[in-house]
């Protein structure tokens, strides 16, 4: 298996990776703030990073990931004040849509889901050693600042000139423009607002709260580690969140804070990164009111390398729609024959051959998407030869299963629907004694209830087939 290569953002350089230990890589991606449903330019930072924790593992080795679910920070508390509740009456139902727009898209989860309020012991702690290293100070405003022109390599992940910053400035708020960088908070002062919606703690410097970028740093070291192998996230975090990251970690420790820096880039709308401020804003669970699957949206943004910006469109998604429509007809071809040639046996090998070596080079799932259709039109056009080798199937089953297991971007099959596969069969059995009776008109209204369920039939000799297509 050749080595497997990924794109280091502190590097600049595409570099041979693997765990520290050789055998699991811990790895911290950054969650959504949970003020909001997450929208799609979210998700797809959090699809490359399900590509690439689901590649890490083909390569053999075990993953122990953590993902944040950023509960407190400035956005947070304004939603809460503004609709006068608790950040935990804001949040709780927010994390609960996170969660289930993530098990559609089919994003295998996180072994941890730290919450930012769970960890206000530990991020209190971290501050004090900062503080304690004459790193942080107290201002006259009562929050705890990071001094930037106390860690002399500040900037060195976005590559910022800190000559032109002014030593000394200080910039409150959680996340701020690139020409603003300037010490940032590390702990709030709290105001009245953060109190009234239980948005303050007590620690050594008064009531008040965690920055934004403390929390990361506290929950990922807490849990992973003082230096982890991988850290991710969308290219929007490099600066100021990730900068900020390695800035307090590394001088509360003195060790490397993340061995590999990952960065996902934009999802674009229209050309402009979608984001809600701009108002471009589209959801999972608008996705699923347009019946488009989460096998469609997983092909699309992998038809894309993580590392280039990806242009939303209606004729994207439907060319993706149609693409694993395909996909999904050959999986039940592949599961329908017996036998095949010994040029489908190769086809597989080329096949796992050709996407390994995609996927370890720098997750290249564009590519490894090529290798898949490659495979499904050899092998279609083998089973049409009509071999007779068993083994042959078993290969060509074990392959295409291999590299889904990664991509996955096979329909949602409604056989694996107990509820949906009962009430498919009963309108098929309806539909059957309709034509039995020779009532068309009752026939066919049967198959408009099916396709209006995004259900496909296909009648053959040996009966009717369904699948789920959207």
């Amino acid at each position: 298996m050749p080595d497997f290569l990924l794109y280091n953002s502190l590097s600049r350089e595409t570099e041979a990776f693997a765990p520290a230990d050789g055998r699991t890589v811990r790895l911290y991606t950054c969650g959504p703030t949970v003020y909001n449903p997450a929208h799609l330019g979210n998700f797809r930072t959090f699809l490359f990073e399900d590509l690439l924790r689901r590649v890490l593992r083909l390569r053999g080795w075990g993953v122990e990931q953590a993902m944040n679910l950023t509960d407190v920070d400035d956005k947070i508390i304004k939603r809460a004040t503004e609709q006068k509740k608790t950040i935990r009456e804001l949040t709780d139902p927010v994390i609960e849509i996170f969660h289930e727009d993530r098990e559609y898209l089919r994003i295998q989860r996180a072994e941890h889901y730290p919450r930012a309020t769970d960890f206000i012991p530990e991020m209190i702690a971290l501050v004090q050693r900062l503080v304690d290293k004459g790193v942080a100070y107290k201002a006259d405003d009562g929050s705890v600042y990071f001094a930037i022109d106390k860690f002399p390599t500040y900037g060195k992940l976005s590559r910022l000139d800190t000559r032109e910053l002014k030593t000394g400035a200080r910039v409150a708020q959680d996340d701020y423009a690139k020409e603003n960088a300037q010490d940032f908070a590390l702990w709030k002062a709290a105001k009245p607002e953060d109190e009234a919606c239980a948005a303050a703690w007590d620690s050594p410097w008064g009531r008040g709260r965690p920055g934004w970028h403390l929390e990361c740093s506290a929950m990922a070291m807490a849990i992973l580690g003082e230096t982890i192998d991988l850290h991710a996230g969308g290219v929007d975090l490099v600066f100021p969140h990730h900068e900020d990251e390695i800035a307090q970690s590394e001088a509360a420790t003195g060790k490397t804070f993340s061995r590999v820096w990952c960065h996902g880039e934009f999802l674009l709308t229209d050309g402009a990164k979608m984001a809600k401020r701009v108002g471009n804003v589209s959801t999972v669970s608008d996705l699923r009111a347009e019946g488009v699957s989460a096998a469609a949206l997983r092909h699309f943004v992998f038809s894309t390398h993580y590392r280039k910006q990806l242009n939303l469109s209606g004729d994207a998604l439907e060319a993706s729609s149609e693409a694993v429509r395909r996909i999904g007809d050959f999986a039940d071809r592949l599961e329908r024959e017996s036998a095949g040639t010994p040029g489908l046996a190769e086809a597989a090998e080329t096949l796992l051959i050709e996407a390994t070596s995609a996927l370890s080079d720098d997750l290249n799932a564009p590519r490894a998407m090529g290798a898949l259709f490659e495979f499904i039109t050899a092998a279609n056009r083998e089973f049409d030869t009509r071999g007779a080798s068993a083994e042959a199937v078993t290969r060509a089953r074990d392959a295409f299963r291999q590299v889904n297991a990664v991509l996955d971007v096979v329909p949602d099959r409604g056989r694996d629907d107990s509820e949906l596969s009962a009430w498919v069969e009963g309108k098929l059995a309806e539909r059957a004694a309709a034509r039995q009776r020779r009532d068309f008109a009752a026939a066919d209204a049967v198959r408009k209830a099916l396709e209006e369920k995004g259900i496909a039939i296909e009648d053959s000799p040996s009966g009717t087939r369904w699948k789920k297509v959207r």
